[in-house]
C-alpha cells in the first residue's frame, strides 16, 4: 500500500536553459509558474518541480551520450518494419527541437527507473483544474504503469471521440463512474483507429508513470528507436496504459515550442 502522506514526485519539462531561445524561454517558465499556481489553487499536497528541458543545441550531444537513433519520419506516412505500425510525420520546422521533446521525457523516463518510484510528468502549458487527492489510490493500482489524467478535449487526434469513449467506458473495479471519496475510475486508453496507427494518451501533457511502464517505454526506444514521446507511447508497444474518467488537468493552449 502506498502511504497516503507520501509526496507525488511531480516533474515539470521547462525551458529554462539559457541558451535556448529566449522568446521561447520567457513563454515556458511564465507557463510553469501558471501550473504552479494552479497546484497551489485546487490545493494539491505536493509541489511540482521544475525539470530543465532538453534543447535544440544538446540533441547532438545526448543522442550520442545515449546511444540512440531518431526513426520517425520527418514526412508523409511510412510503415515501421519493426512494429508494422503506420509512422505520420508531425509538422515540424525545426527537428531538433521534436527531437528535444522526445529526450526530454525519455530522460524522465530514465530518471522514474532510477529512482524507483512512481513521477507525474507534465509539460510546462498543462495546468491543473481540480485536486489529484485520490492519487495514492492510482499508485496503489496495480492495473496500470502509465494513466493519463487529463482532459482530452482540444488537446488530442480525434479528441471528442477519445471523451467519448472513456466517457461510457465502465471500470469493473468501481461500481460507480464518479470521483468519489478518493476513488478514480482508470479505464484503458480507448480505440479511435484502426490498429495500425499508434494509439495512446490524449497527448503527453500530463501523466503518472511507474518504474515498470518507464522501463518498458526505455525497452521501447532501445528496440524500435527514439519516436515522439506521445506516438512510441502507444497501447500496441507499452502495457497497462490507462486514463482517468475525471480529468484534472488541461493545457494553456499556448503556441507549440517543439513545432
Amino acid at each position: 500500500m502506498v502511504d497516503k502522506d507520501m509526496s507525488l514526485n511531480c516533474q515539470v519539462i521547462t525551458i529554462d536553459n539559457m541558451n535556448s531561445d529566449v522568446t521561447l524561454r520567457t513563454l515556458s517558465k511564465r507557463a510553469y509558474i501558471k501550473l504552479c499556481q494552479s497546484s497551489k489553487d485546487v490545493g494539491n499536497g505536493f509541489n511540482p518541480e521544475l525539470f530543465s528541458a532538453t534543447i535544440a543545441e544538446q540533441v547532438p550531444e545526448l543522442m550520442a551520450r545515449f546511444k540512440l537513433t531518431w526513426n520517425y519520419p520527418w514526412q508523409g506516412t511510412e510503415t515501421d518494419l519493426h512494429t508494422g505500425l503506420k509512422k505520420s510525420a508531425y509538422p515540424t520546422t525545426n527537428k531538433n527541437n521534436r527531437i528535444a521533446c522526445a529526450l526530454s521525457h525519455y530522460r524522465l523516463w530514465a530518471q522514474c527507473v532510477h529512482s524507483n518510484e512512481p513521477m507525474l510528468i507534465m509539460e510546462h502549458d498543462a495546468y491543473f483544474t481540480d485536486r489529484l487527492k485520490g492519487y495514492y489510490a492510482i499508485l496503489d493500482d496495480n492495473r496500470w504503469d502509465i494513466i493519463g489524467i487529463n482532459e482530452p478535449r482540444g488537446n488530442t487526434r480525434k479528441a471528442q471521440v477519445f471523451h467519448q469513449k472513456v466517457y461510457e467506458a465502465v471500470d469493473p473495479e468501481h461500481s460507480e463512474a464518479s470521483y468519489v471519496n478518493d476513488k478514480i475510475d482508470i479505464v484503458p486508453v480507448p480505440t479511435i483507429d484502426s490498429f495500425d496507427i499508434p494509439q495512446g494518451l490524449a497527448g503527453n501533457s500530463a501523466y503518472i508513470i511507474k518504474p515498470n511502464g518507464a522501463a518498458n517505454l526505455l525497452l521501447a526506444v532501445n528496440k524500435y528507436g527514439l519516436w515522439p514521446n506521445d506516438a512510441i507511447m502507444c497501447k500496441q508497444l507499452i502495457p497497462r496504459m490507462g486514463v482517468t474518467k475525471f480529468h484534472f488537468t488541461d493545457t494553456q493552449k499556448l503556441w507549440s515550442t517543439t513545432a
